[in-house]
Parts: structure tokens; sequence; C-alpha cells
């Protein structure tokens, strides 16, 4: 009968390696002794090998310390601060859900770690953070900012924007994937149908501007929205603007950077950013850019094959563009009918 030697602590591993190495220059067939110990036959050549090249004493138990812990107990808090009560968008992520991925990659950008995801697994349950399905309203929206916000706040900017003869405009961004999840089919009573998907993966982001007279404005991307690449966007939606323009965004750190500020003091005035309340992106009327394409566009119809998922989406935002009507109805949503009083 085979032992398991995961079952016996290192100096009674260390006795039964030599011993057997004894035996074994006594003259015992290798084979005879492990058996004798029933262990596994491949061990008594590993031990060999080793007790060749180094003699008994590289048969000795080694040393094995516990754990370095990865991260100290004032940046695992910093950890928990990251997650409880802020949205991974915040700190220039295009997804808006906490991921082990995306809680690796924040702990390597800023405390220079290495954490696998079984790893930040472990630290997220000592945390006491478990995966959570969320509600579609972060607990620390403030619901006397998105009162003033509509009542006093977007008033008043109107009525600046019509005195200077500026347009207001609302940007905002998404991340869009070709293997989003499937939204419901039929099929016969008990029998789960099964969809065949293309096996693609791909992913691009895009960003978008629009106005309550139909105006709209996009651009395609790859990659994370910073500060350089946000400067770059303003630039183009910029490019042959006569009238002022009042940008109304919201409170992502790629677009209250320091950078971003200095390009828009630059242009002495013919650009304003104008931010939302936190965690409120139902005031947004770009918002209904990406519902849009969720019900109509990409996610709705999946790719063919060798599609590009890029060129898919710009015809999707090209044909927004092409209907200024469909833009405007944007604006009569209940969550931003406020935008038309």
């Amino acid at each position: 009968m085979k032992i398991d030697g995961r079952k016996h602590d290192h100096k009674t591993l260390e006795t039964i390696r030599k011993m057997a190495i004894r035996r074994i220059r006594e003259g015992e067939k290798p084979s005879a002794v492990i058996k004798s110990y029933g262990l596994c036959r491949t061990s008594i050549y590993r031990w060999m090998r080793a007790a060749k090249a180094g003699g008994l004493k590289a048969l000795d138990s080694r040393q094995h310390p516990g754990p370095v812990p990865k991260l100290t107990d004032k940046q695992k808090q910093q950890v928990r601060r990251w997650i409880c009560g802020n949205d991974p968008r915040q700190y220039g992520f295009d997804f808006g859900l906490w991921t082990r991925r995306i809680v690796a990659e924040m702990i390597q950008r800023k405390f220079k770690k290495t954490l696998s995801f079984t790893s930040v697994g472990r630290l997220l349950a000592e945390l006491r953070i478990t995966p959570q399905k969320p509600l579609r309203r972060a607990y620390e929206r403030d619901p006397q900012a998105v009162e003033k916000w509509k009542t006093v706040d977007y008033p008043k900017l109107k009525k600046r924007a019509k005195r200077r003869g500026a347009d207001i405009f609302f940007l905002d961004e998404a991340g869009i994937r070709s293997d989003a999840p499937l939204q419901r089919t039929w099929g016969a009573k008990g029998q789960t149908p099964i969809v065949k998907t293309s096996g693609q993966r791909q992913s691009v982001s895009a960003i978008s501007a629009v106005t309550a007279r139909g105006e709209f404005w996009y651009s395609v991307y790859t990659g994370r929205l910073n500060a350089t690449r946000f400067v770059e966007f303003l630039k183009h939606f910029m490019r042959h603007r006569r009238r002022p323009v009042f940008l109304v965004v919201d409170g992502l750190p790629a677009h209250k950077a320091k950078f971003v500020a200095a390009y828009v003091q630059s242009l002495k005035g013919k650009l304003e950013l104008h931010f939302l309340p936190g965690y409120a992106p139902d005031l947004n009327p770009d918002e209904f850019v990406w519902n849009h394409l969720r019900h109509h566009g990409t996610t709705k119809t999946p790719l063919r094959k060798n599609e590009s998922l890029r060129r898919r989406v710009e015809e999707n935002l090209a044909a927004i563009k092409r209907s200024p009507k469909l833009v405007s109805s944007f604006f009569h949503a209940k969550s931003v009918a406020y935008t038309m009083y």
C-alpha cells in the first residue's frame, strides 16, 4: 500500500530518505527499498541523484519559512479603501466592477508588488470583501448634490451658455467587448438553448459627446484613458469649433488631471469643463448612446467570423451621428429631462 508522503513531517521524511540511500549503498535494489516504505517509485531515484551530487547532507530537510506578507497592514487597508466606496473607473479603468485582475493591477501600480489572482482572492477574504451583485446606484451617491445639480447648477450653466453663445455637450466613455454577456432567447420549456459563439474576444473603447440639438461627436480607441489621451480627444473635439463649448463630464481622474486643466486654460475660455455629481451616471444623456449600442448594435448582433469589433462599433456610432433626432431623443428620457427645462 502506498503512503502519502505529505502526511509525514519533514524530519520523518528526512530519516526515510537517508535510510533508503544507506540500504541501496549496502546492496539492496532501489525498487525494493522504496516499496518497503510504500512511497512513490520515482522518489528513490530523485533521492539517489541528490545524494550522488551532494552526499547525505543533500537529503536534509529544508527550512520552509512561512510566506512573507506581500503587503503591510497599512497597504491592506489602502486596498480596502479603494474597493469600499470607489469605482475602478475613478482610477482610470474602463470597467466599472472590481475584479481580482483590476485589484492586482492597482497593487502593482501603487505598491510595485505583484500578487497572483489567488493571492488577491485570499487578501480580499482577509479584508472581509466578498463578490456581490451591485446595486444600480452606489450608496455614496449624494441625493442633495444630485438635486442641486438639477435645480440650481445646471440651470445656471444653461443661462451662462445662452449669454455667451456656447454649446453644452455631455461627454462619456465606455468599454465594449465582443464577448459581452448574452441576453435572453426563446426555447422549448425545460431545454436550455445553446448558442454557439464565434470564439472571438475583442475589446475597444469609445468616447462620445452629445447635445440636445442632436449634435454627436465620437472617437474609438484601444487601451486605457489617461490625461494625455483625454487632451488628445479634446483637441480633436474642439477642432474647427467657432462657438465656446461647456463640456459636462463625470469625475474620472483623467478628466480632473492638472494636465487637462492646463490645456483647458490655454484655450482662454473657449472650452469649459463642468462636473456631474459623483455616482450619478443617470444624469448624463450620453449614457443613452451606450444603452442604444447594447440594445441595437454590437451586443445585439454577434460579430461574424473574422469581423473587426472596432469597425462594427465605428459603423454603429456613425449611424447614430446620421440621426440627429435619435440623439435629441436621449435628452427626453426621464432621468435627464431636467436638461430640457
